[in-house]
């Protein structure tokens, strides 16, 4: 991965060896917030949109160590980038933003 240096966040470039899956995470979120990007969202929205994607396991993981509640977008990828973090998947899939 190389920073991009008009972004604070990064990029799988070619060559690169992220999993098949990396991204699917923002795809996800990115959906979630399309409509209206101020909503709260709950983590049956967020479970619900998983299924709807069918992300895979390791992902789905993610979405499962959610705690309950309602999310803005913010401390929605605030939790996942947590979680991701934690399991070290960041360079595999991806951190969403």
């Amino acid at each position: 991965m190389r920073d991009n240096e008009h972004s604070q966040y990064q990029t799988v470039l070619p060559g690169d060896t992220g999993a098949p899956e990396y991204g699917e995470l923002q795809h996800l979120v990115d959906g979630l917030f399309e409509d209206d990007p101020k909503r709260l969202v709950s983590k049956i929205d967020v479970l619900v949109r998983a299924d709807i994607e069918g992300i895979c396991g390791d992902l789905r993981e993610v979405v499962d160590l959610l705690p309950g509640g309602r999310y803005t977008r913010r401390r929605l990828c605030d939790q996942m980038n947590s979680i991701i973090t934690a399991h070290g998947w960041g360079y595999s899939y991806g951190t969403v933003y």
